[in-house]
């Protein structure tokens, strides 16, 4: 006799394909494919510095601070702080349920193992010098004290971490957020020498673990079970794919083939805002479009006439309005507006209209030993973009209607234009720089004397380096806002740089995407997102 309550063989082959069906659905739904603009040139967190790496590295890891989906500062790996009186010692209780994605704990050694790395001279990190606030970093740094155990940073216990300042440091959560003070597990380090970022070899801490590495193809992360918030993430897999071709990024999202977008071609936004309404995103952004100049290298090295007269030839107005047309703010200064606790300086011509300004570029021009008789030659790096390319054709273009300059455009893709940049192998650079955490001594410490390869211009300037020492040492916060604000005015006067426009982002998100919030820091970890 059949059970009535049994199922048929009916009955059994149905259900078996629904739910053969509902799994094909939610895998289909758990994995992203992201754009990431270039390929990464290293996940190493200490050796890496561009925008593409750290959007990877945040899915990887996950430091004492953490972000949320809206760019604020939260928790990570550290549940609590504190910080002392003298606001120079801050103590740091490690979550319990922290742990490696290969299961192992994340203890406080492995944070006091990562930033001693990080400003070990041996190491040779370009980004160290963010850490310097930390006791005895920068002579660590700087070869001048050989010790790495003399560095501020210390184990309480398995849980407990205790960093001590220099002097107090109002910004360290956001710094510390930063991919430099990420933790390291040693023993997997030590395990793999230079091929531990490789996949599969790679642990990590954070939300993702990075099983898959196919250079100019794609990254492959997926979810690290031993995350301690694992049961929140909703995608299961995510694709990081290089797209330094704009356009094309932009056919394979209109073909399904990417949810998020890095970037869109500057030609495309208006029909994006038409056609794609929904998916485009575009947002303010903590940052400064620029040109570097090489001080290191005649005719710019002596010569602050010639570079302001650089500066002063170049349209802004018409290069947001006609060429990027994103809602960029064009760029008289160099910190952005809207950082806390400063007043953004500008240029001294800032207030002249165009014509005074064209004709001041003129006359600095011909004191700089120049005319359109006897033309300057130089060339311009940038790496590869659509939108970066017309960038500079477009600055070529008012240099040599203004000036008379001959300007030749070398394109380099992304890991050798970053060689040349450190290597100083070029004579003018397009480059960019996005605040880390939102403080202005995050852009005015780029260009101090001591910071390395990674002031990009070799300038070096006594009273803007004494200005900046001083704003360090200060903890009224309205005198060390007037300190920077007079280290931004020489730097504006001197001109080793040139300052373009202030930053928007843009991007295409899928409609399907849901935790895609825009915030002025373009922070989007995968972890919040969904499908």
């Amino acid at each position: 006799m059949t059970n009535s309550n049994s199922p048929t063989f009916t009955q059994l082959v149905v259900f078996v394909l629904i739910n053969v069906l509902s799994i094909a659905c939610v895998n289909a739904n758990a994995v992203l494919h992201r754009g990431n603009g270039a390929e990464p040139e290293t996940l190493d967190i200490h050796k890496s510095s561009g925008i593409p790496e750290a959007n990877i590295q945040r899915d990887l890891f996950e430091g004492l601070i953490s972000e949320s989906d809206k760019g604020e500062l939260i928790p990570g790996a550290a549940q609590s702080w504190k910080q002392d009186k003298s606001g120079k010692v801050w103590t740091f209780h490690l979550r319990n349920d922290g742990r490696w994605s290969d299961g192992s704990a994340v203890v406080a050694k492995d944070f006091v193992f990562a930033l001693r790395r990080a400003v070990d001279p041996a190491t040779a990190s370009e980004y160290a010098f963010i850490l310097w606030p930390i006791l005895n970093a920068k002579a660590i740094n700087s070869n001048e004290l050989k010790d790495l155990s003399q560095l501020g940073v210390e184990a309480i216990d398995e849980h407990t971490l205790k960093i001590t300042l220099e002097n107090p440091t109002s910004f360290l959560p956001g710094l510390l957020a930063h991919h430099m003070a990420y933790p390291l597990n040693k023993k997997n380090l030590d395990e793999h020498g230079r091929k531990w970022t490789r996949a599969n070899n790679l642990v990590s801490n954070g939300a993702y673990m990075l099983t898959e590495w196919e250079p100019q193809s794609h990254l492959t992360l997926v979810k690290n079970p031993h995350y301690h918030d694992a049961n929140s993430v909703k995608i299961d897999s995510v694709n990081y794919y290089p797209t330094e071709d704009q356009s094309s990024a932009m056919k394979r999202f209109r073909a399904h083939e990417l949810d998020i977008t890095d970037d869109i071609p500057s030609s495309q936004i208006d029909w994006a805002k038409t056609h794609l309404p929904k998916a485009f995103r575009s947002s303010p952004y903590i940052g400064t479009y620029y040109l570097a100049i090489n001080l290191e290298k005649a005719p710019f090295k002596d010569n602050k006439e010639l570079r302001r007269a650089l500066s002063l030839a170049i349209d802004r107005d018409i290069l947001t309005q006609k060429i990027t047309k994103s809602g960029e703010l064009p760029a008289m200064g160099w910190v952005p507006p809207g950082i806390s606790h400063y007043q953004s300086q500008t240029m001294q011509e800032a207030s002249l209209d165009k014509k005074e300004r064209v004709k001041r570029a003129k006359a600095l021009y011909e004191k700089a030993g120049y005319s359109k008789a006897n033309p300057l030659k130089l060339e311009l790096l940038y790496n590869t973009s659509e939108n970066h390319k017309k960038v500079v054709i477009a600055v070529a273009a008012m240099w040599k209607k203004v000036l008379g300059i001959k300007t030749t455009l070398r394109n380099e893709e992304w890991k050798v234009y970053l060689s040349s940049r450190s290597q100083r192998q070029f004579e003018v650079i397009r480059a960019g720089w996005i605040g880390d955490y939102n403080d202005a001594s995050n852009f005015l410490d780029l260009f101090r004397s001591d910071v390395g390869t990674m002031n990009p211009s070799s300038w070096k300037n006594t009273e803007y380096d004494n200005l900046m020492k001083s704003a360090g040492a200060e903890t009224d916060v309205e005198k060390r806002a007037l300190l920077m604000q007079q280290a931004e005015q020489i730097l504006l006067a001197e001109m080793p740089l040139i300052p373009i426009y202030y930053y928007t982002t843009q991007h295409l998100v899928s409609e399907k995407i849901k935790g895609w919030e825009n915030n002025v820091m373009d922070i989007h970890p995968t972890r919040y997102i969904s499908k």
